[in-house]
């Protein structure tokens, strides 16, 4: 069994086991396990975590990434935003955070506010080189690309190389000198074709490693603080 194969496989098995909403979810799309990005009312990036123990309007969020907010800061108002493999669409939701035990925060008033077609994660615009590796067919191989953004939920990318809408795609990128190359299987969601050549592509992760996704929220943590030092948005 090829690789590719291999990860079709085990991405079909872990949405079974995972797109089961809770007993009574606040609202459609909802699953135990939902992976979703926390920010503030503005769209200050907070942290990723897994949405948890959804019980009508309350639940928990188990923390996944560094945070942009103090425990000791008490309860707060959220977006919290991810992404139903069930609905195929952004799920947006509101509540109240506080503090709970460990890595937990507890979730009050949950609501599901709106269940769209859209982009579900904050971005994080780029300009990363790196390659897509593809498989089963006739150009398999490494190709080059670039990353114009990135984001917990996906990424876009740029290339002169042709691939199809729901394809998947082994993209390899280093997100900082510092890091390792990250390998994160994607899934072609849109393919834009290019007036001066190439083309543009908005992929979805299909699934991202504990270590990168620190990486990626660690790049939009230190960008929000440096538009905060300089009197930035």
């Amino acid at each position: 069994m090829g690789l590719f194969e291999l990860f079709g496989k085990k991405g079909k098995e872990q949405r079974t086991k995972t797109d089961k909403t809770g007993g009574g979810a606040a609202g459609p799309g909802i699953y135990e396990g939902m992976r979703v990005e926390v920010t503030m009312e503005d769209d200050t990036f907070l942290f990723a975590a897994r949405l948890i123990n959804v019980q009508g309007d309350t639940a928990e969020l188990h923390q996944e990434s560094e945070s942009g907010i103090l425990r000791e800061s008490g309860p707060a108002a959220v977006r919290i935003r991810g992404y139903s493999d069930s609905e195929k669409k952004a799920v947006y939701m509101e509540g109240v955070i506080a503090p709970g035990p460990g890595e937990r925060w507890q979730v009050s008033e949950l609501t599901v506010s709106g269940c769209r077609n859209d982009r579900a994660y904050f971005r994080l615009a780029t300009d990363l080189p790196a390659v897509v590796v593809t498989s089963g067919r006739a150009s398999s191989g490494e190709e080059p690309c670039s990353v114009q953004n990135i984001s917990l939920g996906g990424a876009c990318i740029a290339s002169e190389h042709r691939y199809e809408r729901d394809e998947l795609i082994l993209l390899r990128v280093r997100l900082s000198a510092e890091d390792p190359v990250s390998a994160i299987f994607c899934q072609v969601l849109r393919v834009t074709e290019k007036e001066a050549g190439g083309y543009e592509y908005g992929c979805r992760f299909r699934e991202v490693t504990q270590e990168d996704q620190n990486r990626i929220t660690q790049k939009i943590l230190a960008v929000q603080r440096k538009n905060r030092e300089s009197g930035g948005v």
